[in-house]
């Protein structure tokens, strides 16, 4: 499942620029938008278990906060880059701006291997990120939040360090931490069930019926299993699903949890083809991931990597509606084809916005000392999205433009109107 070599900053200014035009904003704001207010950048040094001392380099990209304090995730992982970044922080000022939540848009990462530290390494590792940039983050600056190969435990290292650095308590301060230090039951499941309820309304608007649609799920990780049984559990048919080794697919229908199960025993979806308890007893076949992207299914939700659906294969996706669960799957220059052949593309910023959604009811909960259950969390949740959802609609419709378009048009501008607001640039 290797992403293509595009640049995603490049694609996240294309994108920004369409709406810009549109909007008839000043070279001034545009040059504002298109570049974080500050970008970080740094080295770790980690004592290794063998004695060595090893520096990894880190990043905290800001994009915006016109609307509130920075918010995004911290990922670790060999390609994080710069570039990478600066396109995530910015496609999170957009999602905040879109659904109504009081944060602008920022993100985090280290280059590095996680899978080959040890328990120790990976805190030390945790603890220095904080260490490096604990100036710069806290609940009325910046909020970190999990991401790629990043998790609760994480979360909550960087927090204690966080405490120990500043010397008071801020639970506020990180969010997707474990139920014990303030965290949410619901968030490690935030972004799947979202990107769920976006789903069930694009059906609903298409008047799709769950038993007869079809629906391929490129990415088996927490998100896209997650959305995966939500769908299945409304009655939905998945189809397809993948991992970054390779896919199944049947077209009678997969069962999400049997797979998972299966994965966690075999280590690879791909190894599940055969089994009965995944595919009710029906033989499956195991595809690529590029086959995946080109299924004809009703439903395609890429919730994997960047850059997954470009000019090169664009034309060959045959589902009726493209979900978009990862960042930034699709390509400008794709975004063009899908919309000529008439595939309703929901954007990033509506469908995954789940989980930011899901950190901000985290915050506002250890910022208050009030915490609701989760399915109340949830309901808030839903309602949220699908009044987003309502208006990017309504915006596509009167612009006449896709539903990505209709997104900027709403999320660029209110954050414009806040800086010119401010007293402008």
């Amino acid at each position: 499942m290797k992403a293509a070599a595009i640049n995603p900053l490049e694609s996240a200014q294309k994108q920004l620029r369409v709406a810009a035009r549109l909007l008839g904003l000043d070279n001034k704001t545009l040059n504002v938008l298109s570049q974080p207010k500050r970008e970080l950048n740094d080295d770790i040094p980690v004592r290794m278990d063998d004695g060595s001392t090893q520096n990894f380099n880190s990043l905290r990209v800001q994009h915006n906060d016109a609307l509130g304090p920075f918010k995004g995730g911290i990922r670790f992982g060999p390609g994080v880059s710069l570039e990478e970044v600066k396109a995530l922080a910015m496609w999170m000022t957009w999602k905040t701006a879109l659904v109504g939540i009081p944060f602008g848009g920022a993100k985090g990462g280290i280059i590095c291997d996680p899978k080959r530290f040890s328990k120790r390494e990976l805190e030390a590792l945790s603890r220095g990120y904080v260490q490096q940039f604990v100036e710069y983050i806290g609940p009325d600056k910046d909020i970190p939040a999990p991401d790629m190969y990043t998790n609760a435990q994480i979360m909550a290292w960087m927090l204690d360090e966080y405490e120990k650095l500043t010397g008071h308590h801020a639970p506020a301060a990180f969010t997707g931490k474990p139920v014990e230090l303030g965290g949410i039951g619901a968030r490690e499941s935030a972004t799947g069930y979202g990107g769920a309820v976006v789903v069930q309304q694009v059906a609903k608007l298409l008047k799709m019926k769950p038993k007869s649609t079809t629906v391929a799920i490129q990415g088996f990780g927490n998100v896209g299993h997650n959305v995966a049984e939500f769908l299945f559990d409304a009655g939905y048919k998945i189809v397809a699903l993948s991992d970054s080794q390779g896919a199944i697919y049947n077209r009678k229908g997969l069962n999400p949890a049997a797979a998972m199960t299966c994965k966690v025993e075999k280590g690879r979806i791909a190894e599940c083809y055969f089994a009965g308890s995944v595919v009710n007893g029906s033989k499956s076949g195991v595809i690529t991931n590029d086959e995946l992207l080109e299924l004809d299914v009703d439903i395609l939700i890429p919730a994997a990597l960047e850059n997954q659906i470009t000019s090169k294969n664009a034309g060959k996706v045959k589902a009726k509606v493209v979900a978009e669960l990862a960042n930034g799957p699709t390509t400008p220059e794709a975004d063009r084809i899908l919309f000529e052949k008439k595939a309703v593309v929901v954007p990033d910023t509506l469908t995954n916005s789940g989980g930011v959604i899901g950190s901000y009811f985290e915050w506002v909960q250890n910022s208050y000392g009030y915490y609701w259950a989760d399915d109340e969390v949830r309901e808030k949740l839903s309602r949220i999205l699908v009044d987003a959802f309502e208006k990017v609609v309504q915006k596509s419709r009167e612009h006449k433009v896709d539903m990505r378009t209709g997104a900027y048009l709403l999320a660029v501008g209110k954050v414009a109107r806040s800086i010119e607001l401010r007293g402008g640039i």
